[in-house]
């Protein structure tokens, strides 16, 4: 985290916590309008700090595939959503990203039994043009069920 000193007290760069205000915020309304992945699929928002988040996931019926596990497109797009708010935590001002590419590795299948899948998300790199984020899911056992990596394209002050 980048800090700056003033009188010896160190403070904790405001942009990052702008960010994650931000992202807050954004996550919140996507719930109270039901719009978005958090409302569709139920996926949430727990933690988000400089360049790490965290969210999770209570499988449900719209989360499973025709062997009634859970479809691996919602295990990616979990993971996929964290990846991409590590990074923004460490965007400035009113910049953009999208995901260029997305690689998940699946460990293990999840069934609907009631187990909480948590994504922890760390940006491993945030250039000027791009960005790269590695993402880790586990059950409530903290068995590992997939982990991944992204590359995010930055796309630079907006509007």
């Amino acid at each position: 985290m980048t800090s700056t000193h003033v009188n010896g007290e160190a403070q904790i760069d405001a942009t990052v916590d702008r960010r994650v205000d931000e992202l807050t915020t954004v996550f919140q309304r996507g719930l109270d309008e039901k719009l978005g992945v958090g409302a569709s699929l139920g996926i949430r928002l727990d933690r988000a700090g400089d360049g790490y988040t965290r969210y999770y996931l209570d499988p449900n019926p719209a989360t499973i595939n025709a062997m009634f596990t859970v479809h691996g497109g919602v295990i990616a797009t979990l993971m996929d959503t964290a990846m991409g708010s590590a990074v923004f935590t460490k965007l400035g001002d009113n910049t953009a990203y999208t995901t260029l590419e997305l690689k998940v590795n699946f460990i293990r299948s999840v069934a609907i039994d009631g187990s909480r899948l948590t994504c922890e998300a760390t940006a491993v790199h945030v250039g000027r043009r791009t960005a790269t984020a590695e993402g880790r899911i586990t059950d409530a056992n903290g068995k590992l069920i997939a982990h991944g990596s992204t590359t995010i394209l930055v796309l630079g002050p907006q509007g």
